[in-house]
């Protein structure tokens, strides 16, 4: 679909409302034209980061922090001009020198990066997901309107064509009301029996903590890599990434991961932000690994014109049954709408109207939702510009909310009565700490 020239008033409007972005301006890089090159400040610059870095290298990278000496000389090989930093609290302590900034680090550290990054006004860039967990994204998110400047979340697929068509369709009413939607990722990382294991070919991960210590790879800062979690011996259990994810210590599994992704559609296309309810099933939790399989299933309540809707999210073993009778393709890994008038089936780069003889010579709407220039170009535009951006905190926050809430769900084995106002489960104190947890001294939020 050719992309339409729209003014920039409409522009502007229209996708504010579709990404359901606040309506405040964010603030732009005063004194500064539009071909200008922003000043940025990349903290995490390996793995996923060192993606990110390549993404934005067009402006000017003035500085680089990792807790990782080898990532940090890999990167300056290419910015030599750029300042160097182990420690992202000290980058912090030169704020004129940069104007925005791109957060790349493990999950558990997301939060405090960002944070610091908002209340020195600046633009930032965070990796999915946005924290670790509900109350540093309420507060994130909190701070990101206060600070009136541009962010936004990683989860690339958002700026993809393939995405805005689906949202069209079922916000154009194509297939009916929407009362009920299924997510399915077929990724089984984390903690799974030897059997399950072995029907994916994995293998069985680490269950219990190690106590024994290994020697700390030459170069790395193993304490400010642990940052506000729980102290403990180094193991390569942890590290490198992506082990690290597995663990609730420092992430959140495959739901945090790929729910950013996933449930991003479901989220984008129905409106939805925060569930009355949460109910989760899967095996017995295990207290140190997220699981392999799991799903969870959402309770939205009417939200203005649309009705209520169930939103339920599948990983590794665990299928929808319309999925499990062959109702419908059996897709590794999918999005499926289910409205009064059909369905619409999508993943990241395809989509389909189902059943499909029903939707012969259907036509399809016209775009309503502008067309990104890519996820990165759009948030380094509008830190110039004052543009909106599409997966923005205010967006990104209750997405990550909401995918957070179901490992909660999890791992205290209730449906949740949720009070997103007071951030409670109204009916599971025991859920408070995994809500909320405490830091490791020396670090605050």
């Amino acid at each position: 679909m050719k992309h339409h020239l729209i003014n920039r008033r409409r522009f502007t409007r229209t996708l504010l409302t579709a990404a359901g972005a606040v309506g405040m301006a964010p603030a732009i890089l005063r004194g500064q034209n539009l071909n200008q090159k922003l000043n940025i400040a990349i903290i995490g610059a390996g793995g996923r980061g060192g993606g990110n870095l390549e993404s934005v290298a067009s402006e000017n990278i003035v500085a680089l922090c990792d807790v990782n000496q080898k990532n940090l000389d890999r990167a300056a090989m290419k910015f030599p001009a750029a300042r160097k930093y182990t420690d992202f609290r000290k980058l912090f302590e030169h704020p004129r020198e940069f104007d925005a900034v791109v957060v790349s680090t493990c999950e558990h550290t997301h939060a405090f990066a960002t944070m610091l990054a908002l209340h020195q006004r600046k633009h930032v860039y965070c990796e999915k997901p946005l924290t670790h967990n509900i109350w540093e994204a309420r507060k994130i998110r909190e701070a990101a309107a206060k600070a009136k400047v541009v962010t936004q979340m990683g989860i690339q697929i958002h700026a993809t064509e393939n995405y805005r068509q689906v949202v069209e369709l079922v916000q154009g009413g194509a297939i009916g009301p929407v009362h009920e939607a299924h997510v399915w990722v077929s990724r089984a990382w984390g903690w799974q029996s030897e059997a399950d294991a072995k029907r994916h070919g994995d293998i069985v991960w680490v269950v219990d903590r190690p106590t024994e210590s290994q020697p700390v790879p030459e170069g790395l800062d193993w304490d400010l890599w642990l940052g506000p979690a729980p102290a403990r011996p180094f193991h390569s259990v942890y590290f490198p990434g992506p082990k690290w994810y597995r663990w609730w210590d420092f992430g959140n599994g495959t739901m945090s991961d790929l729910g950013s992704h996933w449930n991003d559609l479901p989220f984008w296309a129905l409106k939805l932000q925060a569930p009355l309810t949460v109910a989760a099933s899967g095996p017995p939790p295990h207290p140190e690994i997220a699981p392999a399989s799991m799903s969870a299933t959402y309770e939205y309540g009417a939200r203005g014109t649309l009705p209520p809707v169930q939103l339920t999210w599948y990983q590794g073993e665990m299928k929808p049954e319309i999925w499990k009778s062959g109702g419908i393709p059996q897709w590794d890994s999918g999005c499926l709408f289910i409205g009064t008038k059909g369905m619409v089936l999508a993943d990241y780069s395809k989509h389909v109207l189902l059943p499909e003889k029903d939707f012969q010579g259907f036509k399809r709407p016209a775009p309503t939702i502008p067309r990104s220039p890519g996820h990165h170009e759009e948030w380094l535009r509008a830190c110039k510009n004052g543009g909106p951006t599409s997966a923005n905190f205010e967006y990104s926050g209750w997405l990550t909310e909401a995918n957070h809430l179901g490992n909660v769900a999890y791992r205290v084995g209730k449906k949740l009565q949720w009070d997103p106002k007071k951030l409670r489960a109204t009916n599971a104190p025991e859920a408070d700490h995994l809500i909320h947890r405490q830091y490791r001294k020396g670090w605050k939020l």
